[in-house]
């Protein structure tokens, strides 16, 4: 029996893995994130989260995915970012 319920295991870890595969290939949302307001001035944690979007100068703008740790980011400086869902292509 243990050689059964090791099989079976495979069998379902396999079938996982290609559900995952066909979750990754199916495409993801984009958020295009533009820096409105200047970081002079600003806290230094307010600087950094605005870098660790790869944002730099007034007006650069980044493509970003859509997912919780982005917007996380995006909510510690609301006041000096404007997002858009990005255009499909």
């Amino acid at each position: 029996m243990a050689v059964k319920e090791i099989a079976s295991k495979k069998t379902q870890e396999k079938a996982g893995a290609k559900e995952g595969a066909r979750k990754a290939t199916t495409p993801e949302k984009q958020l295009r994130v533009r820096l409105v307001r200047s970081l002079v001035g600003r806290p230094k944690k307010q600087r950094e989260v605005v870098k660790g979007l790869g944002l730099g100068r007034i007006n650069s703008e980044v493509t970003r995915k859509d997912c919780p740790e982005i917007w996380g980011m995006i909510n510690k400086v609301p006041h000096l970012v404007e997002v858009k869902e990005a255009d499909k292509k």
